[in-house]
């Protein structure tokens, strides 16, 4: 892993990222963000070769992460970023704050609609909406899009949280409420102050993330009868059988952490089993609210 070798695994990672994001949108008909061009440009255009290029546009969440500032400019000063996520979270906060029974979707944004697990996450969607739940997605193609059209099909509020990316990726025609984040820490904490529950579907690093948050928050107690529900028994089987064999009989989890998560290919389950955590989370919150 010398640094040469590093930015080119970086470099692959963020093409390949790209590329099945945009083929996803391909997939069902549309043009992705990247390949779009300006309708009103005339004339001559000029073309770039990018091959010769290596710069990558710079997100804020970079910018907040290196510890490199100008002090001579303070809107590009660590302080003055913690003013625009302030602001992020108020917009993230205004927004959805009428959002009392949520759950969010999670899974690849690199699969179509000849995926098998595209229909199965619409429907899941679908019922948890016709049950008056809101859905909640990252905004992209692939499973968050299948998810927010099952939440159309379902009447349900249709949500989606998207996120720079060095790239633009987009968001689905099934979004109704869309907000933007810079932050990735911003836009974690909206999918779990406002769900009830996380289904996952089958994805990358980014879907791992959003798991292994959800699980390390329950472990510690800061949220509590939350069900995990990991749909796709055969993709995720690898993972859970490393955990048992290796992480638990090391003792750096117990067995009950095992016991957080629950393995699905039935869309009704799913759905059964968030509303019967919700209702759940309901007696307890109000058990709680009693006591004090």
């Amino acid at each position: 892993m010398n640094p040469e070798k590093m930015a080119e695994a970086e470099q692959e990672s963020r093409d390949y990222l790209r590329q099945r994001t945009e083929e996803a949108h391909l997939a069902v008909g549309r043009t992705p963000p990247s390949m779009k061009t300006d309708a009103r440009r005339v004339g001559a255009t000029k073309v770039v070769d990018q091959s010769i290029r290596d710069h990558v546009p710079v997100t804020e969440d970079e910018k907040l992460l290196q510890s490199e500032s100008r002090p001579d400019d303070f809107t590009r000063t660590d302080p003055w970023r913690v003013l625009r996520i302030m602001g992020e979270f108020i917009e993230g906060f205004d927004t959805l704050a009428g959002v009392s029974k949520g759950v969010s979707i999670f899974g690849s944004a690199r699969i179509g609609p000849d995926d098998p697990h595209y229909a199965k996450a619409e429907e899941t969607a679908r019922l948890l909406a016709e049950a008056g739940f809101a859905i909640i997605t990252g905004a992209g193609p692939g499973i968050m899009e299948a998810a927010n059209k099952g939440a159309r099909r379902g009447n349900g509020p249709s949500i989606g949280c998207n996120i720079e990316l060095p790239f633009e990726q987009g968001a689905n025609p099934y979004v109704d409420t869309l907000i933007n984040f810079r932050y990735f820490a911003v836009r974690k904490t909206m999918f779990i102050k406002y769900s009830s529950a996380f289904v996952i579907f089958p994805g990358g690093f980014g879907t791992l993330d959003e798991m292994f948050e959800a699980l390390t928050l329950i472990q510690t107690g800061k949220i509590y009868q939350f069900p995990v529900i990991l749909f796709g028994r055969h993709y995720w089987a690898g993972l859970i059988r490393w955990l048992q064999t290796r992480v638990l009989l090391e003792g750096k989890i117990s067995s009950g952490d095992i016991d957080l998560v629950l393995l699905t290919d039935d869309p009704m389950e799913a759905a059964e089993t968030v509303i019967a955590a919700y209702e759940a989370q309901s007696r307890t919150a109000s058990r709680r609210m009693e006591q004090e």
